[in-house]
């Protein structure tokens, strides 16, 4: 079955959610900002393409251990946060848009689950964190991608792929065609 399949940060979405999710959290708990310093490093650090997959599970793992494990329930804190950042999906994404689309994405299942559902996209994969440790169950990030995409679509063939980064050079490697988004800017590059 050929599809489409669209990185979600900065693709359709403008703006990286988890950076957006925490400046969030910022505004509602004090407990949040002894992680700041060691986040911002990490999005540089992201930004730069300066992480393998180990090195970024490394990374937030003090933040995922230490805060997201003790903040309790947080479904009514993402409700919330997509009633406030729902307007930051792209409009070009409704034009081009499939019922059989994949998202596939670095950002946590927990929040992608609710603008999924509001955008009623029932294909997509995200990392994926274990509540009780902190511990990533699942990282979709660089190449483990590919393998996350395979492993969960195996009958699937990439027509088009749409990015905003070389971090995905992985998942463009097993497409038909690549595009990159600046903005609302698409050019086609492979």
């Amino acid at each position: 079955m050929n599809v489409n399949v669209f990185d979600f940060d900065n693709t359709i979405y403008n703006g990286e959610t988890l950076v957006d999710f925490i400046v969030y959290y910022i505004k509602r708990d004090i407990k949040i900002w002894k992680y700041i310093p060691k986040l911002i490093i990490i999005a540089l650090k992201d930004a730069l393409h300066l992480f393998t997959v180990e090195e970024a599970i490394d990374a937030y793992a003090s933040f995922l251990e230490g805060y997201y494990v003790n903040a309790g329930d947080v479904s009514e804190s993402v409700v919330d946060f997509w009633n406030k950042n729902e307007r930051k999906i792209k409009p070009w994404y409704e034009k081009v848009r499939k019922e059989s689309d994949i998202i596939v994405s670095g950002t946590t299942d927990f929040i992608l689950d609710e603008i999924m559902k509001r955008m009623n996209i029932k294909n997509y994969v995200g990392s994926s964190i274990d509540k009780e440790t902190g511990k990533f169950k699942r990282l979709c990030f660089l190449e483990n991608k590919v393998k996350i995409f395979e492993e969960l679509y195996p009958d699937a063939h990439i027509e088009n792929f749409y990015t905003d980064s070389m971090n995905d050079k992985a998942m463009m490697d097993i497409a038909d065609n690549v595009y990159l988004v600046k903005g609302n800017k698409i050019t086609k590059i492979k």
